[in-house]
């Protein structure tokens, strides 16, 4: 019991210190999702960002269905990976960030499970230390048993209660994170354009299900 309430509490105090949301360092977003970092860049994405555009955004309305993931189970269950819950859940939600700001929809098809970043998530869930932000961030991160990283680096973002659609949320209220996921001033066609995924749900010693790290990032398909 004691061991559960101290993980709940340094749980709690981590997400209303941090909630989780790390920005991709400006090293890393050229990188990672071939982003702009100016200073240009970051004005036009706060910009945009005061423009939340009132009309004529109704006929963005994407198709409902996405792919599958494969809800792996880790841990004798303390550690779970992805659900197509979500998957879709994530997905309809940036989509509806998108249409509100009159941004064209990604293809519900291009919304993708992504194993190498989910790899990158449970090796930080399956650190032993009972702080939950111990091996949190990018790369260089460090787990507190010394075990070297895998997986892949991408937007971060999670905490206790957080869903695929709260995830979708929070990199829309970065500017940096808008601008590496999002991409509001791209003009390329989308039809080639991924959005890959990944959540984590818990993790070791015994930090609740509720408890979620995810990451994403603007790909080729």
């Amino acid at each position: 019991m004691l061991n559960l309430a101290r993980s709940a509490m340094a749980a709690a105090a981590l997400t209303a210190a941090l909630t989780l949301l790390v920005p991709v360092a400006a090293d890393r977003i050229a990188f990672l999702a071939g982003v702009d970092d100016s200073s240009a860049s970051r004005q036009q994405a706060s910009v945009i960002d005061a423009e939340v555009l009132d009309s004529h955004c109704s006929g963005l309305v994407p198709d409902a269905s996405v792919a599958e993931a494969p809800a792996s189970v880790w841990d004798d269950g303390n550690v779970r990976g992805t659900t197509s819950a979500d998957l879709a859940g994530f997905a309809a939600r940036f989509n509806e960030i998108r249409a509100t700001h009159c941004l064209e929809p990604i293809p519900a098809a291009n919304f993708v499970f992504d194993s190498c970043l989910q790899e990158r998530l449970r090796w930080m869930a399956e650190d032993p230390s009972e702080d939950p932000g111990s091996a949190w961030g990018h790369d260089g991160a460090v787990r507190s048993d010394g075990l070297p990283s895998t997986g892949c680096d991408g937007n971060l973002a999670g905490g206790a209660g957080n869903t695929g659609a709260t995830v979708a949320q929070k990199w829309w209220e970065s500017p940096h994170h808008r601008a590496s996921l999002y991409r509001p001033a791209e003009t390329v066609s989308l039809d080639d354009v991924c959005i890959a995924f990944a959540m984590v749900h818990g993790g070791l010693p015994d930090e609740p299900l509720a408890f979620t790290r995810a990451s994403a990032r603007w790909t080729d398909c």
